[in-house]
């Protein structure tokens, strides 16, 4: 399909977009929006649409899902007209963030080759399981397996189970004191 012919067949479809929009939102100006949005996106993946097939189901199927986005980005929003809400949000420093992900970086580096690239695909990219054995060419079974040996090296590396277990110890330690009593750790 040229580029000419594309451009007029989206114009073609406005009227019937903008009926749609406005028939799922109920305000003319919020329609307007949705039609452009909707336009610029199927303008810019114009290549993924396949000739032969309805462009106006291809058009409605676009902005249906931008109006669906948007109003579930709206039912999680608050409003604060007055700052009630925002004065309340205390912002805590991140200076120790940026040296956990140095500690986090280091500690990667040192897994094997494999492990870090499962780690990589499955942990921080959301690849299936299924998926990163089929990039590697390898058996689930063997994804699982170096994801689980990753995940147990990388918590070791940042010492993170040494952190579980004090947490866990002093959690036994005042839970077998009887109520009411000092802890003698407490004292300066």
């Amino acid at each position: 399909m040229s580029p000419g012919s594309f451009k007029d067949d989206l114009v073609a479809e406005i009227p019937g977009l903008r009926a749609f929009a406005v028939s799922l939102c109920g305000s003319v100006t919020t329609a307007d929006d949705l039609v452009q949005e909707a336009l610029l996106r199927a303008w810019s993946n114009s290549d993924k649409f396949q000739p032969g097939t309805s462009l106006r189901a291809w058009l409605f199927t676009i902005l249906r899902n931008i109006y669906y986005s948007q109003y579930r980005k709206r039912s999680r929003e608050v409003q604060d007209s007055d700052g009630v809400y925002s004065r309340g949000i205390a912002v805590e420093g991140d200076q120790e963030s940026h040296l956990d992900l140095v500690d986090f970086r280091t500690a990667l580096a040192k897994l094997p080759a494999e492990q870090r690239e499962v780690l990589t695909m499955v942990g921080a990219s959301g690849l299936s399981y299924e998926e990163a054995a089929a990039i590697c060419g390898v058996e689930i079974g063997t994804i699982k397996s170096r994801l689980s040996r990753a995940r147990t090296r990388l918590s070791e590396l940042l010492g993170l189970n040494e952190r579980r277990d004090n947490r866990s110890n002093r959690e036994l330690v005042a839970a077998s004191r009887p109520r009411g009593a000092d802890d003698p750790t407490d004292r300066e």
